[in-house]
């Protein structure tokens, strides 16, 4: 039996994953989305919209019905379709605001924490108004932490070759109480959430991101990706 489904059991910030893990589960057995939609007695429209990646949120009585065609528990069904927490590292150099946010939706990422000191861009869309309503019409929750940014002084030895002075420089910024606080935080997203660490550079390795992201990783022994 596939168990009751409580109003707890369901996440919204997780139906993109649902949608892939009903659709895996329903190709497992062999059926097409008609035969599926058959055994749990909902429309073929309904199983469709529920299988495009989160396309709909799906209402508790329709995915307590496709757990029951499909002979798993609910609490199995979205264990497994709930996504691993984790670091992502997102910059946004070549990239326009459609395809940032399509590659964030793409990895299910579901907090951007801004790590610029300054959230102003002349790239459209990288503004701090303008991206934050981006993130949020796609569901994904925007923080700043200014508090992580690096100093304007401090950016030429990422541009010159002396990222090693780059680095211990900015390592002494996070010494402060501000920027301990704002590293609590971002652990504390990652340990629940999977987050994209964003600054303007796409190799992590001319950013002071990357001091961040190490620094996090080691509170947190959580993985770091890049965001493709």
């Amino acid at each position: 039996m596939a168990g009751r489904l409580s109003a707890n059991s369901f996440d919204p910030t997780h139906s993109r994953a649902l949608a892939r893990q009903v659709k895996a589960l329903r190709e497992a057995r062999g059926w097409s989305p008609k035969r599926l939609a058959s055994e749990a007695r909902i429309g073929l429209s309904t199983l469709r919209r529920l299988e495009s990646e989160g396309a709909i949120q799906p209402g508790f009585f329709t995915v307590g019905a496709v757990a029951e065609a499909l002979n798993v528990s609910l609490d199995a069904l979205f264990r497994e379709a709930r996504p691993a927490p984790g670091l992502w590292s997102a910059g946004y150099e070549g990239r326009n605001i459609d395809s940032f946010v399509s590659s964030l939706l793409e990895s299910d990422i579901q907090v951007v924490a801004d790590v610029r000191l300054t959230p102003i861009s002349r790239k459209p869309g990288f503004s701090k108004t303008r991206l934050g309503q981006a993130l949020a019409e796609a569901g994904i929750e925007y923080t700043h932490l200014r508090a992580l940014g690096n100093p304007k002084d401090n950016r030429a030895p990422f541009w010159d070759g002396r990222v090693s002075v780059g680095r211990a420089r900015f390592r002494s910024v996070l010494r402060s109480d501000e920027a301990q606080s704002d590293l609590d935080r971002l652990a504390e997203h990652a340990a629940q959430s999977r987050v994209a660490v964003l600054c303007f550079e796409k190799d992590e390795e001319r950013c002071h991101r990357k001091v961040v992201l190490d620094t996090v990783r080691k509170r947190t022994s959580v993985d770091v990706r890049p965001l493709a």
